[in-house]
């Protein structure tokens, strides 16, 4: 049985190789000479312990960074799950769903774990390191507006007094200045930016304005409408459609709002985010009311939408 399974084990690294033109023997004798994996070399530890810089000696700075971090990590791992969705030949709904409930439960652990911001870090502290950020913010999370290219049509990221003007014929470049969150660091009467949008647009805009044209064919709501009409009205996946957009774009937003208020509203601080934005109506889901699959709510449902939170 053992001599079965090795001969069977080599003919299909035969299969592999030759079906890309390479010799087997080659990669075989290449694993004599190759080291065993172990978990530090394979997650690389010491290389992602040392990521953390304080610009501060203020300790709870730490705490800051590396939770910070570790959202981006999560923003990749959705990412991830969200170009698996894009790029699937072919989609059925027991996987759209799947994949769906995958990212909505990242951001469920997102959600959850800004009690770690709102009470893991001291007031006082927090008020004093923050300075040291500006004109930084986690609004310049680029992984995080991917996120939101990927899972919508670009229309429900416009900003909604700029929405009957803009189509699918508006060109990218003219849609990007209309995004909802330039609101938070642009003035529209005079077209000036703050220093936090600049910095943020010369960083990422081109690759921005490349990632927009991409998912415009192949974003979660294009992907969803071509799957059959019987398939759209499936309940599981109309379900963890609507629980996404919910978890997103209402408990993961406030969460972050109310762990931005702890800090900024609280005595010690000036009520300022550290980029300058107009973080309450910038942040507030009631305000701009970010909605990546508006077809699946009722009028009352958006008409309402955040209000009760």
């Amino acid at each position: 049985m053992k001599n079965n399974a090795t001969k069977n084990l080599i003919q299909s690294l035969e299969d592999k190789y030759s079906a890309i033109n390479q010799d087997k023997n080659v990669y075989l004798e290449g694993l004599l000479h190759s080291k065993t994996i172990n978990y530090w070399d394979y997650i690389h530890t010491d290389a992602l312990l040392n990521l953390q810089i304080q610009r501060t000696t203020l300790p709870d700075e730490m705490v800051f960074i590396g939770y910070h971090q570790i959202n981006e990590l999560i923003f990749k791992m959705i990412l991830w799950e969200l170009q698996q969705l894009a790029e699937m030949p072919v989609l059925n709904v027991d996987i759209f769903t799947d994949k769906l409930m995958r990212v909505s439960r990242y951001f469920d652990m997102l959600t959850s774990s800004f009690a770690i911001m709102q009470d893991g870090m001291d007031l006082a502290q927090y008020n004093k390191f923050r300075h040291t950020l500006t004109p930084a913010s986690g609004f310049q999370s680029a992984q995080y507006r991917k996120i939101e290219f990927a899972s919508t049509e670009l229309i429900n990221l416009i900003d909604p007094r700029f929405r009957e003007t803009i189509d699918r014929d508006t060109a990218f470049e003219h849609a990007f200045e209309h995004l909802y969150w330039q609101a938070a660091g642009k003035d529209f009467k005079t077209g000036k930016k703050s220093i936090l949008l600049t910095n943020f647009e010369t960083r990422y805009k081109e690759e921005f304005i490349t990632f927009m044209k991409v998912y415009n064919t192949k974003n979660l709501w294009t992907r969803y409408k071509e799957l059959s009409v019987d398939d759209q009205k499936n309940n599981t996946l109309v379900n963890a459609m609507r629980h996404y957009d919910y978890t997103v774009n209402i408990t993961w937003v406030m969460a972050h709002f109310n762990a931005a208020k702890h800090y900024i509203l609280a005595s010690s601080g000036d009520g300022e985010a550290t980029g300058g934005s107009n973080w309450q109506k910038y942040m507030h889901p009631k305000y701009q009311k970010r909605i990546f699959f508006p077809e699946l709510w009722s009028a009352k449902e958006k008409d309402n939408w955040g209000h009760e939170v």
